[in-house]
């Protein structure tokens, strides 16, 4: 018997990391840690999971049918009602010490991370920043998001009106493979402290990695039926989601949200979206083009290129494009692809032989039509089934897929503008308009062109973590990309339903003190007159 496959020694924790250096698969991913993750999810069938680095099988794993999704939301229904009544603070609370576990207990589910993505594990990491960020604004800022608001009222004193918010009551998630620690807890925690139970369906070959949010949450305070996981087939398990929500938040391919989309609005319940994007960076030229260069390696191949918001479109000015173009394709070229548990590599894996695929034919259509490889081009087996290298492309036609398509891979095509406009031009021609990102040295000029971007961030002088981590601000997309918004009030307060108490005093909304109803008409006339006059709003 192997270590990995020795009872775990009374008093240890299944969770925690063995020591970093030579770590596998099978040191990371126990059956104690299987099974103390796993006892939460309503499954009666049985499915796995499987690692991008090797192709082997992670875990095996419970598998839900349309009954068990059902179970879960009745479960998830009996909870709510009890964590609605929670006083906010104290649902607040649990988000801070979530914060607190997370950062602690990092090394834990950066593993779990990259065993489940193959991403390189400082890509594995912004996922911590980012629920460590969410975590906190909504830990502090909920009491005051949600607090009673006072409004004027119809008539100045007459009328006292409170806006409230109250929980919609079970939301459902959908969440995708790509940032499974993110797109999954880091949406469902404004749900929660809003009041609302979560049913959550994560991708199964990454549901490891939000099992584990979900077990720190429960440590953290949360009741544990307040947050359901189910797993199984996205087309079986999905719709069973939809189906019985409250509202629904899903984040996937524009195809898929717009199914999500229609089975909600049969429903008449909400939904938010966030969705696919070519995502394009300017290069200005006034730039500074090493630190260009350097930003289109972050903007285009994090997370080898699987980030909605990452960059698949360059447009730089033709005065600087040949000088971009060589410094870019020598930091492209200089990266290390690596699948160690430890920091050092710049890239890893794609998550599997779809997205393989999807990227080698993009790219040798292109060249096959005429574009040149500028750096990458290749799969690399040698390194495990899924690597392939980073890739820029120069002289791509648009008949060519790269060149509209979401690739959704660590694929950049290189264009060149002359003006301003051309490029603005250019960057919203397509139907999606999720990021984009503006390099120049006039900080002035960088928002004035922004502003002029049908996207829903746009990053000047980085490629896409400022606004992502400008948590107080809404991100999400525009046109195809999206429906609705994350972070800020807009990324709590779509959880909740608005109620207007409006309370009259003294005099009612109608003929009085003698008026009959020519001469209350001929009264409210001249209040309304003198309302504006006083500025009343």
């Amino acid at each position: 018997m192997t270590d990995a496959q020795a009872p775990a020694k009374t008093g240890t924790n299944p969770l925690a990391p063995a020591p970093e250096g030579a770590r596998t698969a099978a040191d990371v991913v126990t059956p104690e840690l299987v099974a103390q993750l796993t006892k939460g999810v309503v499954g009666s069938g049985r499915t796995a999971n499987h690692t991008p680095f090797t192709g082997e099988k992670l875990a095996d794993l419970p598998e839900s049918t349309p009954e068990d999704v059902h179970k879960a939301f009745e479960a998830a229904r009996t909870a709510q009602a009890v964590w609605a009544q929670v006083p906010v603070r104290q649902r607040a609370a649990v988000l801070l010490r979530f914060h607190d576990l997370v950062l602690a207990r990092q090394a834990e589910v950066l593993d779990l991370i990259q065993l489940e993505t193959g991403k390189a594990r400082l890509h594995a990491h912004e996922e911590v920043q980012a629920v460590a960020v969410a975590a906190r604004h909504y830990g502090r800022k909920a009491p005051a998001y949600l607090k009673p608001k006072r409004h004027a009222g119809a008539m100045p004193t007459l009328t006292k009106v409170t806006e409230l918010r109250h929980p919609r009551g079970v939301v459902g998630q959908i969440a995708p493979w790509n940032y499974p620690l993110e797109l999954s807890v880091g949406d469902a925690l404004p749900a929660f402290v809003a009041g609302n139970a979560v049913v959550m369906k994560p991708d199964t070959e990454t549901c490891l990695t939000a099992l584990w949010a979900r077990d720190l949450l429960i440590e953290a305070g949360l009741p544990a039926d307040v947050f359901q996981v189910v797993l199984g087939d996205g087309p079986v398990v999905g719709p069973e989601v939809v189906r019985h929500a409250d509202y629904v938040s899903f984040t996937g391919s524009t195809r898929t949200g717009r199914e999500v989309a229609q089975g909600a609005a049969a429903r008449l319940v909400g939904v938010s979206l966030e969705l696919g994007g070519k995502n394009a960076m300017l290069v200005l030229e006034d730039a500074d083009i090493e630190k260009a260069a350097a930003g289109a390696v972050r903007a285009c191949f994090s997370s080898a290129g699987q980030l909605c918001i990452s960059i698949e479109r360059l447009y730089v000015h033709e005065s600087v494009a040949d000088t971009f173009v060589e410094r870019f394709a020598a930091r492209t070229k200089a990266m290390r692809l690596g699948k160690s548990l430890a920091y050092g590599a710049d890239m890893g894996s794609l998550v599997g032989e779809r997205q393989l695929e999807t990227v080698s034919r993009h790219v040798e259509e292109a060249v096959a039509k005429g574009a040149k490889l500028v750096a990458g081009g290749t799969a690399r087996p040698d390194i495990g089934p899924y690597f392939f290298e980073p890739t820029i492309l120069d002289g791509v036609e648009p008949e060519m897929t790269v060149c509209s398509e979401e690739t959704f891979g660590p694929v950049v095509s290189i264009y060149r503008f002359k003006t301003e406009d051309e490029a603005i031009e250019h960057a919203n021609s397509t139907p999606y308009g999720l990021n984009s990102s503006v390099w120049t040295k006039d900080g002035s000029r960088g928002r004035a062109v922004a502003a002029r971007l049908r996207t829903g961030t746009v990053n000047v002088n980085e490629g896409y973590a400022p606004a992502y981590g400008s948590v107080q601000s809404p991100m999400g997309g525009m046109k195809d990309s999206g429906l609705g918004r994350r972070h800020g009030s807009e990324g709590i307060l779509k959880y909740t339903e608005a109620q207007t108490v409006a309370q009259q005093r003294l005099l009612p909304m109608a003929p009085s003190l003698g008026m009959d109803d020519e001469k209350y008409a001929q009264f409210m006339s001249r209040s309304l007159r003198l309302m504006k006059a006083f500025r009343f709003r």
